[in-house]
């Protein structure tokens, strides 16, 4: 589909741009962002290199008016250095949580291809492959493509779906899992009735994950990040996620897989109390639920000059620095591997780490001209996410990317 540069960008001039962002920052520090609740309106099915492609209704009001305006200065964005495809999200019919137009970036580009846009996907067999993949993500939040570096995505998701979520999507009976994942797979001694449930979720199991596994095939993934710091979220005893780490099946030994443990939403309540100080933040890995220990194949921590045994002594600005280090190198690998990063719901962990990429590269002119943030907060039990929107936070943000930024050259 043939397109053109729109207009002149809300974010050109510094005053512009900086009004932009900051009605950016305000408007998701107040309130959460769910794509059903920004108003109806239609939208295309293919994108179109510029923005504009496949836009949604521009008839509705209030918050709905405002998160439009939001969305055509992101696709401006994008549509200033890449052709990309849209996925129709409008009333969060594929994820409530993702933006209402979800972007699939294709390939970088120049002024010329921009004007003969030619898209490299079918926009319909990819909708499907989310569609049947979702489900083996916690709150369907599925393997999403975010940035394109060097013709590789990187990619973000929540965690695999434990037996209590998968069962209520698909209406099986919860009760007969035991609320554990691939439940019999260590048992032996089964009765002939016990093994047919086995035979029956591991079918389950096998479809759901299966779909998953030929979306990361799709986005040519091959190493996957993962930030918990369980093995799998347990909740009243029982297992509500899991990881792709302890699949019993080993449905993932195809990728390279990492675990690399980071405190999450709940102990940046301390960060919080400290008037926002991560210098001597240290986070507590010796309580109960903290299961899951750093797992990194040596193949990827060769280059890097780092004491990975002492990864429970570091405080929150060493843990954050070592860790991007991990995944910019991860990047600049000679392969044509994407990378995937998780952590459990996809809301806290993985944004931070996914905005912190996207300043690094920003920050050498490799990905983009101007970083498209979406910064949520979160308020409720006096947690907060570790997020851009906060002022010194941003300043670290800034210095771990321009520090960084030779590792890019």
């Amino acid at each position: 589909m043939a397109g053109a540069r729109g207009g002149p960008s809300p974010f050109q001039g510094g005053g512009a741009w900086e009004r932009a962002l900051a009605e950016l920052l305000l408007e998701f520090s107040r309130a959460q962002y769910r794509a059903r609740d920004g108003g109806g309106g239609s939208g295309g099915g293919s994108g179109g290199g510029p923005a504009g492609g496949g836009g949604a209704s521009s008839g509705g009001t209030g918050s709905s008016t405002k998160v439009e305006r939001i969305e055509k200065g992101c696709l401006e964005l994008f549509s200033k250095d890449y052709c990309y495809s849209l996925i129709p999200n409008m009333n969060g019919e594929i994820c409530s949580h993702y933006p209402r137009q979800i972007i699939f970036l294709e390939y970088e580009s120049t002024d010329r291809e921009r004007h003969t846009y030619e898209s490299t996907i079918q926009v319909g067999k990819l909708q499907d492959l989310i569609h049947r993949s979702k489900m083996a993500r916690c709150r369907g939040r599925f393997v999403c493509p975010v940035i394109l570096y060097k013709g590789k995505h990187i990619c973000r998701s929540a965690t695999l779906a434990g037996w209590g979520e998968l069962y209520g999507r698909t209406g099986y009976n919860y009760i007969f899992s035991g609320g554990s994942d691939d439940a019999w797979a260590d048992t032996e001694d089964l009765s002939e009735e016990d093994s047919a449930f086995r035979n029956a979720d591991s079918q389950l199991f096998d479809k759901v994950r299966g779909h998953d596994i030929k979306l990361l095939r799709y986005l040519s993934v091959k190493y996957i990040c993962d930030l918990m710091v369980e093995n799998k979220k347990v909740k009243f005893g029982l297992n509500v996620t899991s990881s792709e780490k302890v699949d019993k099946a080993q449905r993932y030994a195809d990728f390279t897989l990492l675990s690399v443990p980071y405190p999450g939403c709940e102990f940046f309540k301390e960060y919080k109390e400290r008037d926002y100080t991560a210098e001597g933040l240290v986070f507590n890995w010796k309580q109960d639920y903290v299961d899951a220990p750093l797992s990194i194949p040596a193949s990827l921590t060769q280059s890097l000059t780092i004491d990975w045994s002492e990864y429970q002594s570091w405080d929150l600005v060493q843990q954050t620095q070592n860790y991007l280090k991990l995944l910019i190198s991860i990047i600049n690998r000679d392969d044509d591997g994407g990378l995937l990063v998780h952590c459990i719901s996809g809301w806290d962990r993985t944004p931070l780490f996914i905005s912190l990429l996207r300043l690094s590269l920003w920050a050498v002119s490799t990905c983009g001209q101007v970083p498209a943030l979406r910064v949520l907060t979160r308020m409720d039990l006096e947690e907060e996410r570790l997020n851009v929107a906060d002022v010194r936070t941003l300043s670290l943000c800034l210095c771990l990317s321009l520090s960084l930024s030779l590792s890019l050259k």
